[in-house]
C-alpha cells in the first residue's frame, strides 16, 4: 500500500474479520470497491462463531460462496444434529431444545443451516472478497477518524486512509465506534464467561450420537460444548466464572483460568473424572445484552459486534452482524453509483437498530432460560421461534412502503409477501437454469414479481412473469405485484389498478429520489 490511488476507495471498513470481509465481499459483488483495515494478521486463530443460519446461508449463496462453506463445514462438523441439555457428556439427558438442526427448514429456505469455524470460513471470504476487487489490509489498527462533507479520513498505523464512507466492523471493543463517541445501552454485563479450546477424546461419550451442541448444567458450571466431527477437538463454553462486575482481563480474574481449573471444568462437563486433556486456548469474555445509541453518525456506519453485544446462545451474534452488512452494501452501492438518493441510506439505522435491539433480547431469554437460571432473572422476554427471528423479521423505514407497523416479526411460511418481510421461498423449475429458488432472482436490482408482466414494464426493474405456485405464496393474483429490493426484502406491493404509475412512485419513495 503505497500509492495515493491504493489508499483511497469508496469504501473503508474498519476490520477484516467476520463481518468485515463480509461487508466487502457484498460491495465487491455490487461493483464497490472497500479497503479492509484489520489489526490482525491471518484471520481469527479461534473457532468462534461456528452455527450460521439459515439467512446467512441464503446470503453466501447469492454471494456465490454457499458451496465451498458448505464443504468447509463438512470438513470439521457433522452437517446436522440435534441441540440438548445433559447434566454432562456421560451422564443424563435434561432436554430437548431443538431436535434436529435442520428440521423443516425446507419449507423456508433452499439452504440448510450449519456449523463451521470463523478459522475455515474466512479465508473464504477474504479470497472472495479481493478476488471481486476488494483489497484487505492487515497488520494495521485505526488511530483517528476525521469526516467532511464530502469523504471520511482514517488514520492509521500505516498512514490516512479515504473514503467516501466508513463501516465500522471492528468488533465488540469497537475503535470506530469509540472516536464517534457512541455509548452502548442494554443489560451492560451479567457475567464473566470463558470458552475453553480443548483436546480430548470424546468419541465414546459422542461418537454415535447425532448432536450439534450440547448444553450442560450440573453444580460445577451451565454453558456447552461443541466438537469437531470426530470428536477429538472442540469448545466449551462456561458461562460464570467470578463476578461479572470484575473485568476478566484483571489478574483475579485471570486467576480463575489456570489450566488445573480450565481440565476440571472439561472433564465436569465430559462426566470423566479421569479424562486426558489438552487445553489449547482459552478467551476470557463478558455476556452482555447491549446495542449501540445510533448506527450511524454523518459517513460512518457500524455493523456486526461494534453495533449489538449479545450471548452466544442461539449463534446470533455473528449471523445478525452480516445481515448488517447484507442490508447496508447494496444501499451504498446504490448511492455510489446514482441509482438511488442519499437518503437511502438513512434506512440502514432505521432497519437494523431495531433488529440489533430484538435479537439481542431473544439471545438472552435463551441464556437465561437454557443456562444461567443462576441469574434468577425474570425480566427476559418470552421465546420468539428460531424461524421468526432467522427469516421473519419484519422491517420498517421509509424504503419500505405499505408496512404495518404493528409487525416485529412473522412465521416465515406466513408472510405471503408483506412489505417489511423477506420474500418467500419458492422452487422454480427451469430446465434451462437448472432448479433455482425465488431467492435467486435478487442480489442486485429492483425486481417485480407478477403474473402480467406486461402491465408492469418500468426501466431499473427486473419483471418476471410467476406461475400458479409462485403467486400464491406471493399473493399476487389478479394482475397484482411485488417489488423486491436487492436484499432480498419487500420493498411495494401493487394491484392492478395501481399500475406501473403507482410502481414509479414507489421505486421514487423507495430510492429516496
Amino acid at each position: 500500500m503505497t500509492t495515493e490511488q491504493e489508499r483511497e476507495a469508496p469504501v473503508l471498513i474498519a476490520g477484516g474479520g467476520l463481518i468485515g470481509l463480509s461487508m466487502a465481499m457484498f460491495l465487491a459483488r455490487h461493483g464497490v470497491r472497500s479497503i479492509a483495515i484489520e489489526r490482525l494478521r491471518g484471520g481469527s486463530p479461534l473457532p468462534r462463531a461456528a452455527h450460521f443460519h439459515l439467512r446467512t446461508i441464503e446470503l453466501f449463496r447469492a454471494a456465490g460462496i454457499e458451496q465451498e462453506v458448505i464443504a468447509q463445514s463438512a470438513l470439521e462438523f457433522l452437517p446436522e444434529g440435534a441441540i440438548i441439555a445433559m447434566d454432562s457428556l456421560s451422564g443424563h439427558k435434561l432436554a430437548d431444545i431443538i431436535p434436529s438442526l435442520n428440521a423443516g427448514v425446507e419449507e423456508v429456505s433452499p439452504c440448510r443451516r450449519l456449523f463451521v469455524s470463523q478459522p475455515g470460513l474466512e479465508p473464504i471470504l477474504r479470497r472472495a472478497a479481493r478476488e471481486a476487487g476488494a483489497t484487505v489490509v492487515e497488520g494495521v489498527e485505526v488511530t483517528r477518524v476525521e469526516q467532511d462533507a464530502d469523504a471520511v479520513t482514517v488514520e492509521t498505523t500505516d498512514g490516512a486512509f479515504r473514503g467516501h464512507y466508513l463501516v465500522g466492523a471492528d468488533g465488540a471493543h469497537s475503535t470506530v465506534r469509540e472516536l464517534l463517541g457512541i455509548p452502548f445501552e442494554g443489560r451492560g454485563v451479567f457475567s464473566n464467561s470463558i470458552t475453553i479450546y480443548f483436546t480430548a477424546d470424546l468419541w465414546p461419550q459422542l461418537g454415535d450420537k447425532p448432536l450439534s451442541v450440547i448444553y450442560i448444567n450440573n453444580p460445577m458450571f451451565a454453558g456447552f460444548f461443541r466438537m469437531t466431527r470426530d470428536c477429538q477437538a472442540g469448545f466449551l463454553v462456561v458461562n460464570t466464572v467470578g463476578d461479572p462486575a470484575t473485568n476478566p482481563d484483571t489478574a483475579n480474574a485471570a486467576a480463575d483460568v489456570s489450566e488445573e481449573r480450565l481440565v476440571a471444568l472439561v472433564r465436569a462437563g465430559a462426566g470423566v473424572p479421569d479424562l486426558p486433556v489438552r487445553i489449547d486456548g482459552v478467551a476470557r469474555w463478558r455476556a452482555v445484552s447491549d446495542v449501540a445509541q445510533r448506527y450511524r453518525d454523518g459517513r460512518v456506519f457500524l455493523a456486526g459486534d461494534a453495533a449489538h453485544l449479545m450471548p452466544p446462545n442461539g449463534g446470533f451474534g455473528g449471523n445478525t452482524g452480516i445481515h448488517d452488512a447484507y442490508n447496508l452494501a447494496w444501499k451504498l452501492a446504490y448511492v455510489l453509483d446514482g441509482t438511488a438518493g442519499v437518503g437511502l441510506v438513512d434506512s440502514y439505522e432505521s432497519e437494523r437498530l431495531p433488529v440489533g435491539r430484538f435479537t439481542v433480547e431473544q439471545a438472552y431469554t435463551r441464556y437465561v432460560t437454557r443456562t444461567a437460571t443462576y441469574l434468577g432473572a425474570t425480566d427476559y422476554e418470552p421465546l420468539v421461534p428460531d424461524f421468526n427471528v432467522e427469516l421473519g423479521y419484519v422491517h420498517h423505514s421509509d424504503a419500505v412502503i405499505g408496512d404495518n407497523p404493528e409487525l416485529i416479526h412473522v412465521d416465515p411460511r406466513e408472510t405471503r409477501a408483506e412489505p417489511g418481510t423477506r420474500a418467500p421461498h419458492v422452487w422454480l423449475e427451469d430446465e434451462a437454469a437448472g432448479r433455482i429458488s425465488t431467492l435467486d432472482l435478487f442480489g442486485h436490482a429492483m425486481v417485480l414479481l407478477t403474473t402480467d408482466p406486461a402491465a408492469w414494464r418500468v426501466p431499473g426493474v427486473q419483471v418476471h412473469a410467476v406461475d400458479d405456485r409462485v403467486a400464491a405464496a406471493y399473493d399476487v393474483h389478479d394482475g397484482a405485484a411485488v417489488l423486491v429490493r436487492p436484499d432480498g426484502v419487500v420493498a411495494w406491493r401493487g394491484s392492478r389498478d395501481t399500475g406501473a404509475d403507482g410502481l414509479r412512485q414507489a421505486l421514487v419513495a423507495v430510492l429516496a429520489h
